[in-house]
């Protein structure tokens, strides 16, 4: 195998100025072929955006923080009980059908594909694919948790002991760094809320809850009393000051608190979970639906010091894969804690989401390019909004559902279309056409292990499945 070293700014949501290293390792393109049997034909297309989605966002209320325990609590009661009658519904279930039987048939490729995969792979951590070829991270790095996740998806569905074999020894190896520390930044919850939470619930394994339960203390102890936000990243180099820095990536890693709390009975966990959301929704939703990616706080004092442009193309751009992470975040933040300004926040940056798709339905790395600048597509940021859309469906009145379902599920046919690769010597990754990291040129225009995973997430939830590891 071929090693070599990566910056750690890679495509984690970073900024210039924090970076690591990464060892990542390349193994020959051959060695990861399979057949692909039948063709199915993909009936992938798509169609024009509904007149008036862009009137949205213009009709849609600025989100302001909720604070009063009293809409809180009563938020939370109509939540309970939309979980308990099993959520909304897309108006046509002639469309469901169909979307259901479309998600099988592409099912069973995936199935296919990660099986020729895991062959390879095994119990590493494969992270980006260029030339074709996931390189590998190690088990400190922020995506370890996706391959694992899309393992158990998979398990979930078809009961596979090899795979279930292969997502736990994948969380083993992740104790060496729950246990020593120093590599832990945010990111917790997308390493651990898709490899222990995702074994807990589906095993019942003890020792996964407990690692769980560790990774959020650690988490909830990143969190800045003064700003009321969780840190993002750690000073990698000797005097790095970046104790400030909070970034809309850790809207996804709140999950892992609100489980906390309901599975520990501890509510300071599902506290600051809020408490953060809050303060992203304050600081990082503009009016519009567009989304900041970093913000600069004074750590000592809580006050905002600058925007910065991070993973996007400036500042006051819009970085589509940091608008995925609002849009899905926000959408469980609302689930978890009831508070209806998280719903309003989701469904704002939901149609500014969809009202910037170009025409073929997946989105390009920043929504607000200047001219002159390549406009690389970004599959990993549409699967995310898609997986993210058909939760909200599930979480908004029967009269709104049809909107975020409809453009949830045409999204999962675009990316199927335009970025899925099923032939025998398809290059690795379910979903071509990433983009990690632009500003800092790495990883353009490959496989994203986070990509695949939310696809398949979001092919999930069209086949019925109700239930996630978030």
């Amino acid at each position: 195998m071929m090693t070599r070293e990566r910056e750690r700014e890679d495509d984690r949501g970073a900024v210039p100025g924090v970076p690591d290293r990464l060892t990542v390792k390349q193994e020959p393109l051959a060695a990861a072929r399979r057949s692909s049997g039948s063709a199915i034909q993909s009936r992938a297309g798509v169609q024009d955006h509904e007149q008036g989605v862009e009137s949205l966002l213009d009709e849609q209320p600025q989100a302001q923080a909720s604070t009063a325990p009293e809409d809180a609590n009563c938020a939370g009661q109509d939540m309970e009980e939309k979980l308990a009658n099993g959520g909304s519904e897309p108006a046509d279930a002639a469309d469901a059908d169909a979307d259901a039987a479309y998600a099988a048939a592409v099912w069973e490729r995936v199935v296919r594909k990660t099986g020729v995969l895991a062959g390879r792979i095994g119990s590493q951590f494969p992270h980006a694919a260029p030339g074709g070829v996931y390189e590998l991270a190690e088990p400190h790095w922020w995506t370890a948790g996706f391959w694992p996740g899309l393992l158990w998806l998979l398990y979930r569905d078809g009961g596979e002991a090899s795979l279930r074999q292969l997502a736990e020894e994948c969380e083993r190896r992740l104790d060496e760094p729950l246990q020593s520390y120093e590599r832990l930044d945010h990111d917790l919850g997308f390493m651990w809320s898709l490899t222990s939470v995702a074994n807990y619930k589906l095993t019942g394994n003890p020792e996964s809850r407990r690692r769980a339960l560790q990774a959020a203390s650690h988490l909830l102890g990143r969190f800045n009393l003064q700003g009321r936000y969780i840190r993002a990243w750690n000073p990698w180099r000797e005097g790095e000051r970046n104790e400030g820095l909070a970034i809309m990536d850790c809207m996804m890693n709140l999950p892992l608190l609100y489980w906390a709390s309901e599975e520990s009975g501890d509510p300071r966990f599902r506290h600051v979970a809020v408490a953060h959301a809050t303060t992203t929704l304050r600081h990082f939703v503009r009016a519009d639906g567009s989304t900041h990616h970093v913000i600069r706080f004074d750590p000592e004092t809580g006050e905002v010091a600058e925007a910065l442009g991070g993973q996007g193309y400036a500042p006051q751009s819009a970085w589509s894969r940091g608008s995925s992470w609002a849009l899905y975040g926000f959408t469980l933040s609302y689930k978890y804690s009831g508070d209806r300004s998280f719903l309003d926040a989701a469904k704002k940056v939901a149609h500014y989401f969809i009202a910037n798709l170009p025409e073929d339905g997946v989105p390009e790395w920043d929504f607000r390019l200047p001219a002159g600048v390549r406009r690389y597509k970004d599959s990993s940021a549409g699967a995310c909004a898609a997986s993210g859309l058909l939760e909200l469906a599930r979480l908004v009145p029967e009269e709104e559902a049809e909107l975020y379902y409809r453009h949830g599920a045409r999204l999962v046919r675009s990316l199927e279309s335009v970025c899925g690769r099923w032939e025998e010597d398809a290059p690795e990754g379910l979903l071509q056409h990433g983009t990690g990291h632009y500003p800092e040129q790495k990883n353009l225009d490959v496989p994203l292990i986070y990509g695949d995973y939310f696809f398949v997430e979001a092919l999930a939830k069209l086949r019925g499945r109700r239930d996630i590891f978030w």
